[in-house]
């Protein structure tokens, strides 16, 4: 069995279906509906563009090898809308071999003992994503009721207004917005009215496409400079350096012999010092993305070759 058209456009509805390389929040490249390299059906790499019929024969690619295969095989007789259920959870999360939900599902369970597992997988880093709450219960229409989600292009897309073209609820919205404000784009109070020419800007400096939608590339990108700036804090990369009093406040004293020795040796500071420094180095290469982003006005050919590896 194949994913079904209505299944691979819910899909693109839930990824988004970027046609220029990004980097995602964890930097790895990526293009059309989150295809990384690990799809094995494509290779991104920075500055790669894709036509959105390539896109489609990717994602199906990418289907076909991993994903449909999986699915056939734990959930046998699946109707279509069950099978596409399936494929966008597995998509999502990887697992569909081991979610206590699909035993239940060949067992014919009941809807309300079926959904209640199926909603626990609603967990990022160990807490609960309210994004992925709405998710579980969207794949959940499908898988019960066969109902697939519908998010219907503006007949008249307004060129001054910017478009989310992901479904996020308002706080996430918010959260997007007031991160964008704190970089210094203009986007005002209203989910509904964020001007366009702030979030092409904003892709604009950043190397993404400047069509003033709200996607996928555009805010993991956002979530990058977000991550970059709070690594940067978490080891004092803007402090002006290491003292001495510092080192002391930090060293575990009194706690063993051995950290008091430590402590009070000489070369303490500077050992701390070039931790410090490798640490920053290290970050600055992780994020080199987002320093082309501050560079991008000042060295445009520098941003460019640090987009580029």
């Amino acid at each position: 069995m194949q994913t079904s058209e209505k299944g691979i456009e819910t899909l693109v509805l839930e990824e988004g279906d970027v046609l220029r390389a990004y980097r995602c929040p964890a930097g790895k490249w990526t293009i059309g509906p989150g295809l990384t390299a690990a799809s094995g059906v494509v290779s991104p790499n920075a500055g790669m563009v894709i036509t959105a019929q390539q896109s489609r024969d990717l994602t199906k690619k990418a289907l076909a090898a991993k994903y449909e295969p999986r699915v056939a095989l734990v959930m046998a007789g699946a109707k279509q809308h069950e099978f596409d259920a399936g494929v966008l959870f597995d998509w999502n999360t990887g697992a569909i071999n081991k979610a206590s939900w699909v035993p239940l599902w060949a067992r014919k369970a009941g809807a309300a003992a079926i959904s209640m597992k199926f909603r626990l997988w609603n967990k990022g880093g160990g807490k609960v994503l309210p994004g992925l709450v709405k998710r579980r219960e969207r794949e959940l229409r499908i898988l019960i009721d066969g109902m697939y989600p519908v998010l219907g292009e503006p007949s008249r897309p307004s060129v001054s207004i910017a478009r989310w073209v992901l479904q996020l609820d308002f706080a996430e919205k918010l959260t997007a917005m007031s991160a964008f404000g704190k970089l210094g784009y203009v986007v005002g109070l209203d989910s509904a009215a964020i001007p366009a020419a702030e979030i092409r800007r904003f892709q604009a400096d950043h190397g993404l496409t400047a069509d003033g939608k709200i996607g996928r590339a555009t805010l993991s990108t956002l979530q990058r400079r977000i991550d970059a700036a709070e690594k940067a804090k978490s080891v004092g990369l803007f402090s002006g350096g290491v003292t001495a009093s510092a080192v002391t406040s930090a060293a575990p004293t009194g706690m063993s012999d051995i950290t008091d020795w430590i402590a009070s040796q000489p070369w303490a500071i500077g050992a701390a010092a070039a931790v410090i420094g490798l640490w920053g180095l290290w970050l600055a290469w992780q994020y080199r993305d987002v320093i082309a982003a501050k560079i991008q006005g000042r060295a445009p050919r520098l941003a460019a070759a640090l987009r580029s590896i």
